[in-house]
């Protein structure tokens, strides 16, 4: 075995490692004090009900939130700085996130105070979810048939960062007109969050978390050719027009899934990509897609281990976290220290 496979096989079964390790972490440490013992026998459902209600329906439901939402949302902007060829690119250039921003902001600041609705009878099932999707998916409908019609994707990336600008002058038009009520309801959405999702909820991300991932496994191959550009990619046999168009239907579904049932979480896309490269030291898709996985996942378990602020009986948005967390290595990669950005 060569040295950069064993280095590789290392890193990989440090990462594993590492994610079980945090995520056992985070069924223990939180704003309640528990001892070891308690979350075991919680777990098993021979602890105090209390305690049940704690480990069983809020910690273990956050900790699978965070691995899946890690996962989708690191790929994805794997997926975005590859198919731009650009280190900076992330879930949210093509406008993805802000149009699920935009349902929900329609659901919370128009629909319920046009119907009267109880302020949280949206927001704590599936109106929400729904609503954010619905705004991904018309987005992603965009984006997709600009592609289709464009040849450059950098005029494809300009359209997507010119519809979220015009998509936040709309929300942010929202916003001043609504109600107090609703406008706290929309902005502790925009912090981020992984609690308050039922198990049903999490099967639905799980499902089409899964479905996004499975699309960007098997584009492995086109992805390493273009890394090379797309005149090589075209010499290979790789058909831009359709392996664009996929890519930004994984990249959206997944982007699209995760701000739907968490919120927008900030910097995972961009900055985990980049922590993998260097853990790895390649480029090779081969590689990087399930580092990049266990990456994300082990990053926004740490992020939702500190918003808990263990022991600290409070809890601070996991959006704070992760942005302490993305902006140093967005940095890094800005300063050049690390050469990234001459691989794209």
């Amino acid at each position: 075995m060569s040295r950069s496979r064993t280095r590789i096989t290392s890193v990989m079964t440090g990462l594993t490692l590492l994610m079980i390790i945090l995520f056992m972490a985070d069924l223990f440490l939180g704003s309640t004090r528990m001892d070891f013992a308690e979350v075991l026998r919680s777990l098993f459902g021979h602890g105090d009900p209390g305690d049940e209600i704690i480990i069983m329906q809020f910690r273990l439901p956050k900790a699978i939130t965070a691995v899946i939402a890690g996962v989708g949302m690191s790929v994805s902007g794997l997926l975005m700085q590859t198919l731009f060829r650009n280190p900076l690119a992330g879930p949210d250039v093509l406008g993805v996130s802000s149009g699920a921003g935009l349902g929900v902001a329609l659901t919370l600041l128009t629909l319920t105070p046009l119907f009267t609705l109880p302020e949280g009878s949206l927001f704590s099932g599936w109106g929400l979810i729904l609503a954010a999707w619905a705004g991904a998916a018309a987005v992603m409908l965009i984006i997709m048939t600009v592609s289709a019609r464009m040849r450059d994707i950098m005029t494809v990336l300009i359209v997507g960062l010119l519809l979220a600008s015009a998509i936040s002058a709309v929300v942010s038009l929202l916003q001043y007109f609504s109600n107090e009520a609703m406008l706290r309801t929309y902005v502790i959405w925009t912090m981020g969050n992984l609690g308050n999702i039922s198990y049903p909820q999490i099967r639905a991300l799980a499902l089409a978390t899964a479905a996004g991932l499975m699309i960007s496994f098997l584009m492995v191959k086109p992805l390493n050719a273009m890394l090379m550009g797309e005149t090589f990619s075209r010499t290979v046999g790789v058909r831009m027009d359709r392996t664009r168009i996929v890519l930004l239907a994984a990249a959206s579904i997944l982007a699209g899934s995760v701000t739907a049932f968490c919120g927008p979480l900030a910097f995972i896309g961009v900055a985990v990509p980049h922590m993998a490269r260097l853990l790895f030291g390649t480029t090779d898709h081969r590689t990087l897609m399930p580092g990049v996985a266990l990456c994300g996942a082990a990053t926004l378990l740490l992020s939702d281990i500190v918003s808990g602020l263990p022991g600290g009986g409070q809890i601070i948005p996991v959006n704070t976290v992760t942005s302490l967390i993305g902006i140093p290595v967005v940095l890094w990669i800005i300063l050049g220290k690390t050469g990234l950005g001459r691989r794209f």
